[in-house]
């Protein structure tokens, strides 16, 4: 069977919480930890509302594309209880092949505790569970031929093993979203993934962090980090293609070595802003469609923002998600 999409990565269950006694705190001096979410130190905090809802990288990606009509499959692993059954019905819901999803027997399906503050700006305690250890059986890595892109979420555990893998499939392309492990390991051990990456998606303090992790970069100063272009270079410096770079409501920033475009975000007033949840991978899966369906950098980020925005208007990581067959 050919697939569009194979997503792989993190499905977990996404339990989120509306506190509004957290402080905003500016925290400038630390690069990697420019805004900080504060709550009273031993104060009992009251919860407004709690919800659960899908979520997980490779999970809100698959789904995403799957809603812009793209034939889509997913490699995670859950776990074998309730919440793997909410996930996995979900799934077959949305219309994406399940049949690479893997339930690990006497195992816990990931999930992870959003804290939502007054603006419903957020902040995520995940804890993987199954998929904490996902790695790639023989069947699964073969099945990625079947593919005319694959899409890479957050990975932990064997994630090298796994990227050794989906690099060596020849005649596929590869979206990377790179997770807090690997951001971690640094340019050195990535550099071999990058060199064969289609696009890679990053926010802002990922992009400096990576860019930081390199020599050449560590002691460039603020004002480096601070310009746009001058990260976005040093970022094309390692990566085969194209950079894509989100900075919240201030927009995104495309880079493909010749073009470099800047897309604002759709402002929407506080009031109708649900959740900020799951809405970078929203973006980064729409552009990722839109680049296949059209062949056309501006108009995939264009229509990245518009899915961005639909979903920031309903609560959870997909509820907002547009279904349309672009």
């Amino acid at each position: 069977m050919k697939y569009d999409f194979i997503t792989i990565g993190g499905a977990v269950e996404d339990i989120t919480f509306k506190v509004d006694d957290g402080i905003v705190i500016n925290n400038k001096k630390d690069v990697l930890r420019q805004k900080l979410l504060a709550f009273e130190y031993g104060a009992k905090i009251g919860i407004k509302s709690l919800e659960r809802f899908p979520g997980g990288g490779a999970n809100n990606v698959a789904v995403c594309l799957s809603r812009l009509g793209l034939k889509t499959a997913i490699i995670s692993d859950l776990g074998d209880d309730a919440s793997g059954e909410r996930l996995l019905k979900n799934l077959k819901e949305q219309k994406v092949d399940t049949r690479f999803l893997k339930k690990m027997k006497g195992e816990s399906t990931g999930f992870s505790f959003v804290v939502k503050g007054k603006n419903n700006e957020h902040v995520a305690f995940v804890y993987r569970g199954a998929a904490g250890d996902l790695a790639l059986n023989n069947l699964e890595a073969k099945s990625l031929t079947q593919a005319s892109q694959i899409y890479l979420a957050s990975l932990s555990g064997q994630w090298e093993k796994v990227l050794d893998k989906v690099f060596a499939v020849k005649n596929v392309k590869v979206a990377w979203n790179p997770g807090i492990v690997q951001l971690k390991a640094g340019v050195l051990k990535l550099n071999k993934y990058l060199k064969k990456t289609e696009i890679l998606f990053v926010n802002k303090d990922e992009a400096i962090e990576l860019a930081i992790s390199d020599k050449k970069n560590k002691n460039r100063g603020a004002e480096f980090l601070k310009n746009d272009k001058e990260l976005i270079l040093a970022l094309k410096s390692f990566v085969a293609k194209i950079v894509i770079i989100t900075d919240g409501i201030n927009g995104a920033n495309y880079f493909d070595g010749q073009t470099f475009h800047h897309e604002n975000s759709l402002r929407l007033p506080d009031s109708k802003i649900a959740d900020t949840t799951g809405i970078g991978d929203t973006f980064c899966a729409t552009v990722c469609a839109g680049l296949v369906k059209y062949n056309d950098y501006r108009k995939a980020m264009k229509l990245g923002m518009k899915n961005a925005a639909a979903n920031l208007r309903k609560p959870g990581a997909q509820n907002g998600m547009m279904k349309i067959k672009i």
